[in-house]
């Protein structure tokens, strides 16, 4: 909307396909005006067709938006090093450190919501909390140009009246759980007691439900350039039984991956994969590459059999996830074979032509 002005005020769907609903993508963002007919992310386009046929379709534009995402991590940048970027166009900052030079979280949002909107011509919703946790949910709250402020005094009072749905974790299954405890919000959750959550749910998932609805969130920012590992996950909208599905979701994560290391020159050394059943069983299983390595080609046949380890129970999947902890020696070129060689130009030819075209351009035949 912002390069084309026309298109304000309209439903638009941005996504792998601009032929309506003959395209096989999936929605990569939509409008306001286009969520008003239940089209959400990740949503297949051929359902967003059937939902909002006079919506209007366009292909995603992967190097603008890589470029509007530098400036924008950029400006974040000004006012802390500690960023630790979700997306392209999400991060959390850490500001304690700030203070003295530019004000506290409350001043350094309205900065930042300045700044973008000055430079990039876009809005910014921001969240002030003293926790990861809290700050995602007042973000989220105040969307699309909000700027939320939680103190620490006021986390109880903020969280109290919110369904369970906001807690991180809670799915369909758990929803169930909830009802059993006759806790619909955030507030009847925290007075629950924790022996009861862990009879419920689990010694996992109980202990995580009561710190989060006590609005306790340990986790802290981690820079980019502290991280250890890169790594992307997809939860599913339903729980997955096909396993073929289950496959091609893995193989597109790793691509992710993969593209995510070149672009930032790095290799991975390890790769650890997650999977999440239905009934919320987490198992993990990590395996290292026969070389460093940043391209699917290599990752792949690890992640692949990792799975095939993992997934024993034969249940449905609700959560598939990958990453790989980093090489942390001298990049060597002499490392590669010839062979890894040519996969590394065919990977960067692919990563040209999708930051031109869109994600969907060149696709991997199914595993």
């Amino acid at each position: 909307m912002r390069e084309n002005p026309a298109l304000a005020g309209r439903p638009v769907v941005v996504g792998a396909d601009p032929r309506g609903g003959r395209g096989r993508g999936v929605v990569a963002a939509a409008s306001y005006e286009a969520r008003r007919y239940g089209i959400h992310s990740a949503m297949p386009i051929s359902q967003a067709y059937r939902r909002c046929p006079t919506a209007v379709y366009l292909r995603p534009r992967g190097r603008l938006y890589a470029a509007v995402s530098t400036r924008f991590m950029a400006i974040l940048a000004r006012y802390t090093d500690l960023v630790e970027p979700l997306s392209i166009d999400e991060a959390f900052l850490d500001v304690t450190a700030s203070r003295a030079l530019f004000g506290d979280g409350t001043a350094i949002a309205r900065r930042i919501k300045d700044e973008v909107r000055r430079e990039e011509r876009i809005t910014v919703s921001i969240g002030v909390a003293p926790s990861k946790f809290v700050a995602k949910i007042a973000s989220d709250i105040g969307k699309p140009d909000g700027l939320v402020v939680v103190p620490i005094d006021g986390v109880a009072a903020f969280l109290r009246d919110l369904p369970v749905q906001r807690l991180w974790g809670a799915g369909p299954k758990s929803l169930a759980g909830f009802q059993r405890l006759g806790a619909t919000t955030i507030g009847a959750v925290a007075e629950c007691p924790v022996a009861r959550l862990v009879e419920v749910f689990g010694d996992g998932l109980g202990q995580h439900f009561h710190a989060l609805a006590r609005g306790r969130d340990p986790r802290k920012v981690v820079a980019d350039s502290q991280r250890k590992s890169v790594g992307h996950e997809s939860t599913f909208a339903e729980d997955v039984h096909d396993r073929g599905a289950v496959e091609r979701t893995l193989l597109e994560l790793v691509e992710q991956v993969a593209r995510r290391l070149r672009r930032h020159e790095l290799l991975g050394q390890t790769v650890h994969l997650k999977l999440r059943t239905a009934d919320f069983t987490t198992v993990t299983r990590q395996a290292a590459l026969p070389a460093p390595a940043d391209t699917t080609d290599a990752i792949w046949p690890v992640a692949r059999r990792l799975l095939a380890k993992a997934d024993q129970t034969r249940q449905a999947i609700r959560l598939i996830g990958v990453s790989v902890s980093l090489f942390e020696g001298e990049r060597q070129l002499a490392l590669f074979s010839s062979r890894d060689d040519r996969h590394r130009r065919v990977a960067r030819a692919v990563d040209r032509l999708t930051e031109k075209f869109g994600a969907d351009v060149v696709k991997r035949g199914s595993p």
